[in-house]
């Protein structure tokens, strides 16, 4: 998941030394100083921002964002007719945006990682007073005047320039810029109230902790390495699960025996922020479907989709359901599979497979059918061996190189800290923190955040980006080191997906820089890299039984891994519809009734579509990803699989396969370094060398065209 806080745009977007990786050292971090004399080289500005370290600091940098990029924005305003250029008018508007977006960035960092609650609070309030801004600045009447009375002259621009005027035109349109005062002033007091709205929707996931307490017997199945963790074993020898926590969840709902375990777990994690959150969504779908009308769109959906790949709610639909039909009878048959081994388990010849049951029977299915043991394989990926794993391939794909260097502030002890240069120029290209372990209050899934956006500075030097992955890995535990699992190291190679696609960014504008493209498109380069995980070659690099620091995966486990990928595909990808049919079902309306009743009707799609859930629980009270920029946009991660599929061929079609350099490069040039600077469907096409094809997506999820 990509999460993006440069709302220009008007919306919120262990152990070393094991395995001797070629590329990577053990050697005593490099500072942030020593890339300086490169920097100057380069042109570039290659550095960390002043965190915030007092809720008071927070506020002085709010205040101060604001007013320097007020006093840009004067600066524009205030130009007579004549003294209009489209550097001091139009690129100076990207410019100008860029103090608050940085602010907002870090805010939105602080809010979801800081240990204190003081400083969460104090973020969140402030993230809240920057969107304000962002919101009022784009209705200033005065500013638009400027923007569009040099627009009229018809610049004569070409590329980038040209792409940014458009948009810029684009969005003041979508923003109601010609409308009726009255009708511009209700707009912006609804848009300002939904980002008041948003915040609080996700501040209430990050803070709650529903804690589901067992005994042993409750968790027979469950590992013993899992119940030895400190923050899981109770002084009274009892077990407490956090049901925000995901990975602790899922360790319980793969390997719980008891049925009555899965199910009330899988009942507190779906109804965790129910009743906080319910009446926060009611009010922002309202909202929405107020906004759609007054621009004059049918809905929520036709608004959001205009600007991605499929342009309007009906054509994601469309997509949707087409897979939803072909998908049906494989889903079926992986149902009645399930139901079998849950027969056989149980000695009841009638039983059904529950919602909280899929987790675990797929496990059995891997276990029984397939003899693989997914617990088992997580000797083979010790985190510091699939970090340095992942950093060598990559580097060599796309020829740079990843390096650990001091951090210089940590909010949390653990974090770290990775410089990204070009390797042939030694030019640097970005910063990535990683924050790796759950904690309370922290976010609890798995995105990565900008910290700095990139962009071309007034002075002519760019400025390069720093990003950071946050993330929930199992932490080193019970005399071990952090142990991922098969799916984890997918999920990491998907996030560090994101952090490429942020600094390898050459684009000169920030409203395009990194992953500032389309949310249909945004998950197909990091979906795309998953690929690597499911190939023994690229495998046998890193991931190693950390107990020998030799033994390799056998060729015919990761065989029967991609068996059971095809065997269970039904089962994932008909739950993903589920999400994003039941999405596109609340924002495809403006009727009030299905707002109120939200939760019974998006429990219904959810029902239909995947298995009936659990009574009296509301998923979609915790469906962050619809108050965090995905809102009628999560049928975006079907439709950019289908992209990453067709992309993925072409590497499998090249001599060198995934770790084709020429292909590396070309993904890189294509796709990373221009960001949104160009239609994305020129960039697809650039990097695939035809038009783009189905068939490949079609095939990886077992179907025929």
């Amino acid at each position: 998941m990509h999460l993006n806080t440069r709302v220009r745009s008007f919306f919120m977007v262990g152990l070393l030394g094991l395995v001797c990786i070629p590329g990577i050292t053990s050697a005593k971090p490099k500072q942030l100083a020593d890339y300086q004399q490169a920097a100057e080289r380069a042109n570039v500005v290659f550095r960390l921002p002043q965190w915030e370290k007092t809720p008071a600091q927070i506020q002085a940098t709010m205040e101060t964002a604001m007013a320097v990029s007020d006093q840009m924005l004067a600066r524009i305003v205030n130009l007579k007719p004549e003294q209009r250029n489209f550097a001091n008018t139009i690129t100076a508007l990207d410019q100008a945006y860029f103090p608050v977006s940085a602010a907002a960035s870090r805010m939105s960092i602080i809010q979801e990682t800081s240990t204190s609650p003081e400083m969460r609070e104090a973020a969140s309030a402030a993230l809240q007073r920057l969107e304000t801004w962002f919101v009022d600045t784009s209705f200033r009447r005065d500013l638009y005047k400027a923007i569009k009375a040099f627009a009229d002259t018809r610049p004569q621009v070409r590329g980038e320039d040209a792409m940014y005027l458009k948009t810029v035109l684009r969005d003041y349109r979508r923003n109601g810029m010609d409308l009726p005062k009255e009708q511009r002033d209700r707009l912006q007091a609804l848009k300002n109230r939904l980002n008041e709205l948003g915040l609080s929707f996700k501040r209430n996931i990050s803070a709650a902790r529903p804690m589901v307490e067992f005994t042993g017997e409750e968790l027979d199945g469950v590992s013993e390495d899992f119940l030895a963790n400190p923050d899981i074993r109770g002084k009274d020898g009892k077990y407490h699960i956090n049901a925000n926590v995901t990975w602790q969840v899922l360790e319980v709902l793969r390997n719980a025996r008891k049925e009555a375990t899965r199910k009330r777990l899988s009942i507190a994690r779906s109804s965790r922020v129910l009743e906080k959150n319910t009446p926060i969504f009611i009010e922002m779908l309202k909202i929405r479907a107020e906004i759609a009308q007054l621009l004059g769109y049918a809905n929520w959906a036709d608004y959001r989709t205009e600007v991605k790949m499929a342009r309007n709610g009906k054509t994601a639909w469309d997509f949707l359901q087409r897979l939803n039909t072909g998908l049906a009878p494989k889903f079926e048959q992986e149902l009645a599979t399930f139901a079998e081994l849950k027969a056989r388990e149980t000695g009841n010849p009638e039983a059904k497979i529950r919602y909280w049951d899929i987790p675990y029977y797929k496990n059995q299915l891997t276990k029984t059918r397939y003899q693989v043991d997914e617990d088992a394989l997580k000797v083979y990926f010790e985190l510091e061996n699939t970090l340095n794993g992942m950093f060598s391939i990559f580097q060599e794909l796309f020829a740079i190189r990843i390096e650990a260097i001091e951090v210089p502030y940590k909010w949390v002890d653990d974090l770290r800290l990775y410089a990204v240069t070009d390797k042939v120029s030694g030019a640097p290209l970005g910063l990535i923190y990683m924050d790796m372990f759950p904690r309370d209050g922290k976010y609890n899934h798995f995105a990565q955040f900008d910290v700095t956006p990139a962009a071309r500075l007034p002075d002519g030097r760019y400025q390069r980006p720093v990003a950071a992955l946050i993330c929930n890995f199992p932490p080193p535990g019970n005399g071990k080191p952090s142990l991922l699992t098969y799916d984890d190291v997918e999920t990491l190679f998907h996030e560090f997906g994101h952090a490429l696609h942020t600094v390898l960014t050459q684009a000169d504008y920030m409203e395009f820089s990194g992953a500032s493209v389309p949310r249909d498109f945004v998950e197909a380069p990091s979906q795309m890299l998953e690929n690597w995980v499911r190939d023994k070659k690229v495998l046998d690099r890193f991931a190693v039984d950390y107990r020998d620091g030799k033994s390799r995966i056998p060729a015919e486990i990761l065989n029967r891994l991609e068996e059971v990928r095809l065997a269970t595909i039904g089962t994932h990808y008909r739950r993903q519809l589920a999400f994003g049919l039941l999405d596109l079902t609340i924002h495809m309306t403006t009727d009030p009734r299905v707002f109120d009743n939200v939760v019974a009707v998006t429990n219904k799609v959810m029902s239909e579509t995947y298995v009936p859930v659990p009574p009296d629980t509301g998923l979609i009270a915790s469906f962050g990803h619809l108050a965090g920029g995905y809102d009628a946009g999560y049928y975006g991660y079907a439709w950019a699989d289908a992209i990453s599929a067709d992309m993925a061929s072409v590497f499998r079609k090249a001599p060198g396969g995934l770790m084709d350099k020429k292909i590396g490069r070309r993904l890189r040039n294509e796709i990373y370094t221009v960001g949104g600077s160009r239609e994305i469907e020129e960039s697809i096409r650039a990097f695939l060398k035809r038009e783009p094809s189905l068939e490949p997506f079609f095939e990886f999820i077992g179907l025929k065209k």
